[in-house]
């Protein structure tokens, strides 16, 4: 294993922010897989499974069973880390400017598509090198004028010529569940069933632009500018949502560490025959079906439904009490599926998104992702 430290710019006089950065297996030597932890800083479950992925990591390199390389991000945001507010700790938005760290990734296809043009021929293998190639040159000239800036940029230097990228995350209250591209259904499925994730969720863009898509759409963009070129479609990319806030447990952890470690074999990167793949706890439904609660006006919340309940049209998943007239508004789903995340606080600000119901029935459009 090797371990780099990167010097984010942009910090004040007398401060230093790293990156934290593992190396394991040799630079480009078979597929190459970039995982981060707790690019939301303060979804901590992030951070035990990937020290729990880190050891098994340095087991395999040291007993010669990596064919790739995987870069390991223990600690993706320590800007966020280090956000401590009154005692609470704020690792979603900068502070600075309120930015979510998970949203506004710079878009890689335009530029690399200008290098392109004229460089593809008949060989599939070639031209998904030279995408591979534009995409990390891409990447490489990011600008950046402060800390929270250079921060993306970077994540995107390390994971923009990965096969695969794998950002792990956790919600609320929540399920395990997981996000990834519609046309790349079926390694979500397969990654799905090795992680026991009871929703899977699909689409082709979300409309807001986070990291697991910087870094997976842009193969589907120039696929579709360059269509008369084959070009495989080079990096799968998925977010990770390791249950709930709460969920830090060894035994959780050793085995979504394990399950990570499959699907890495089963891709390549690490040696041996596959295991048998589990059986898939869930059929994959379309983000857009997926329903958000919201609370009209703040107040309290009192639940009726938990995480892994399946849900009909019309049921009331929660109530909410107003606090000055105790008031109960029911708050009730519109379409069915299983509920598989809920608010882990039991105070609703008014429009907040308290419960998550994967469905199918529904078709929302623009920005499907929570704020």
């Amino acid at each position: 294993m090797q371990e780099q430290l990167i010097d984010l710019i942009g910090t004040t006089p007398g401060t230093r922010v790293q990156l934290r950065v593992l190396h394991f297996g040799q630079p480009g030597q078979g597929p190459r897989a970039t995982i981060q932890a707790a690019l939301h800083a303060d979804e901590v479950p992030a951070f035990l499974v990937a020290q729990h992925l880190r050891r098994k990591l340095q087991a395999l390199e040291a007993a010669g069973q990596l064919l790739g390389e995987v870069r390991l991000l223990p600690l993706a945001n320590p800007l966020g880390l280090a956000q401590q507010l009154m005692g609470q700790h704020l690792g979603r938005f900068a502070l600075r400017d309120g930015m979510n760290f998970n949203r506004g990734y710079s878009d890689l296809a335009a530029p690399a598509a200008q290098a392109l043009r004229g460089q593809f021929g008949s060989d599939e293998t070639a031209n998904t090198r030279a995408v591979r190639s534009a995409l990390q040159a891409s990447a490489d000239a990011l600008p950046a004028t402060d800390t929270t800036q250079d921060l993306k940029r970077r994540l995107l230097q390390f994971s923009a010529a990965s096969e695969i990228v794998l950002d792990l995350h956790c919600d609320g209250d929540a399920l395990m569940h997981l996000y990834a591209l519609t046309p790349q259904r079926e390694l979500a499925v397969e990654l799905g069933a090795l992680l026991q994730a009871q929703a899977v969720l699909l689409a082709t863009e979300s409309g807001d632009s986070p990291f697991d898509e910087a870094c997976s759409t842009p193969w589907l963009k120039l696929r579709e500018t360059f269509a008369d070129h084959p070009i495989a479609l080079g990096c799968f990319a998925a977010t990770v949502e390791l249950r709930g806030q709460r969920d830090t447990d060894h035994g959780w952890a050793e085995r979504d560490a394990s399950a990570l470690v499959e699907f890495l074999r089963r891709r390549g990167v690490v040696a041996g025959s596959p295991a048998p793949l589990p059986t898939a706890l869930c059929e994959p439904t379309p983000l857009a079906g997926s329903e958000p609660i919201h609370a009209p006006q703040a107040g309290v919340l009192v639940f009726h439904a938990a995480p892994g309940d399946r849900i009909e049209a019309g049921q009331t998943v929660c109530d909410l009490v107003d606090v000055e007239t105790g008031a109960v508004t029911p708050l009730r789903a519109r379409s069915a599926g299983r509920l598989y995340a809920r608010s882990l606080t039991r105070w609703a600000e008014a429009g907040q998104r308290v419960a998550k119901i994967a469905g199918t029935s529904l078709a929302r459009t623009g920005k499907l992702l929570s704020p």
